[in-house]
């Protein structure tokens, strides 16, 4: 480290500072909770002092005139879409996501359209040579010729090259590679992550070039390394999915310049991933309208309604404990709609295995689904098919009632718009379809609705 830095170890917890790692803060008696952080980068002089005579003047918003800004278009439509329109020229956006899941192939084909559209782009490899992003860039049906590829882990040398070049879009992949000279710790700790992302986050703002950082991500599905690292970034996109599914999914959970919640489809190719335009109707192709067990529900992705399949199967238990297998949606939350179809509707699941699976690797994140995930489970326990053109949009209560969810008008446009005939809605839900419609205010009255 250079005589001229000091650095302590700070507690992320509590923020108590040691000169040296320990494994367990003494003061809250936290465990592997210190990073090390720089503190002082000329020793002697006043931390006020710096930078006083270069510092900008305070300016009134009432002086501002602000003028659009163009954004960066990467040509792909469900990626401009999820970023709000396009790259922010000065953001630091932040993509997530498993191993394998496509980070990488979606960042090198958006640097290979931009590069084509005259923007000077800088894509920092610290995970692969120069020869391996090459055969990854050769399977993609993209011109890659012109794009930038540098090899470097360390933090200076990437925006000091990056400057040199006139680049307008840097892509560093992955910021947990990443490290300074200026710090002890390895590459991919808590302080050289959330020093690399401060410094790439300045770089940012003074030049004006538009950074993409990739993320690792834990067990627990969270970006790897300091929470920090989200509040650093402007957005924030993680992409989910299944490695045993061809669709991709590249959710925005942060932007300062456009919708959160906002979705992007993707479908994976030999030739990299392409985007699909009718999300509805790639995740119900393949679906058996005969199925018992099969429910259709209609999730708001952000603005986007989006239909897509629930599958159940309640089958007697072969063990003294059953099991509850959900894919797609929280296991707490299958548990609660559970136990109130057991208590408030009288189907006994004591001694029946439970498996619910949302086709297309969609996750049930808002309660809106639970009516399609009732209907489902009904339909297996009863062996009953729910009817082929129906869709149940609605919340369950703990008392049983179906209570109304926000949108349900654009919900039902875009199943009418697929060919469904009939949704099952909330009694209290206020709309406008030429759908036909069956009011339920209650769970007791699902089946004998849809099995009449």
């Amino acid at each position: 480290m250079s005589s001229n830095r000091r650095s302590v170890y700070r507690c992320s917890d509590c923020g108590t500072d040691y000169p040296k790692w320990t494994g367990r803060c003494e003061s809250c008696g936290a465990w592997n909770t210190l990073a090390e952080e720089i503190v002082s980068r000329r020793p002697g002089k006043p931390a006020a002092s710096k930078g006083v005579g270069n510092a900008p003047d305070a300016v009134r918003l009432g002086d501002i005139r602000p003028e659009g800004v163009a954004r960066i278009k990467t040509s792909l439509g469900e990626m401009d879409f999820v970023l709000g329109g396009g790259i922010v020229p000065g953001s630091l956006t932040l993509v997530g996501g498993e191993p394998g899941i496509g980070k990488s192939t979606i960042l090198l084909q958006c640097v290979a359209r931009i590069e084509a559209n005259g923007v000077r782009t800088l894509y920092a490899s610290g995970e692969e040579s120069v020869d391996q992003v090459g055969l990854r860039a050769a399977r993609l049906a993209e011109q890659t010729d012109a794009i930038h590829v540098l090899p470097e882990v360390r933090i200076d040398t990437i925006t000091a090259r990056a400057a040199a070049l006139g680049a307008k879009v840097v892509v560093v992949d992955s910021i947990q590679t990443t490290y300074t000279d200026e710090l002890e710790g390895a590459p991919g700790n808590v302080g050289q992550v959330r020093e690399c992302a401060g410094r790439l986050m300045r770089f940012a703002k003074e030049t004006g070039t538009a950074v993409i950082l990739v993320g690792h991500v834990t067990r627990g599905g969270g970006i790897a390394g300091p929470k920090t690292l989200e509040h650093i970034v402007d957005t924030v996109l993680y992409f989910e999915g299944d490695a045993s599914n061809d669709f991709r999914i590249l959710r925005a959970v942060k932007n300062r310049f456009g919708s959160v919640d906002e979705v992007g489809i993707f479908e994976m190719t030999s030739s990299g991933l392409k985007p699909v335009a009718n999300p509805s109707a790639a995740f119900l192709s393949g679906r058996d309208e005969s199925s018992a067990g099969s429910a259709v529900t209609a999730l708001m992705e952000g603005t986007r309604p989006v239909l897509v399949e629930i599958q159940a199967l309640a089958a007697k238990a072969g063990f003294a404990t059953p099991q509850r297998v959900a894919t797609g949606l929280d296991h707490k939350r299958l548990a609660v709609l559970l136990a109130v179809l057991e208590r408030r509707a009288g189907i006994s699941f004591h001694d029946l295995d439970v498996f619910l699976n949302v086709t297309g690797g969609v996750r049930l994140i808002e309660t809106a689904s639970d009516l399609g995930v009732a209907a489902a489970l009904v339909s297996s326990v009863n062996d009953v098919p729910c009817p082929h053109d129906a869709v149940f949009v609605g919340e369950l209560g703990l008392g049983g009632e179906v209570r109304p969810v926000p949108g349900t008008e654009r919900r039902l446009a875009e199943a009418e718009r697929m060919g469904f005939r009939t949704a099952y809605v909330s009694a209290r839900a206020t709309y406008q379809t030429s759908m036909h419609t069956v009011s339920v205010r209650h769970v007791t009255e699902l089946y004998d609705r849809f099995a009449a």
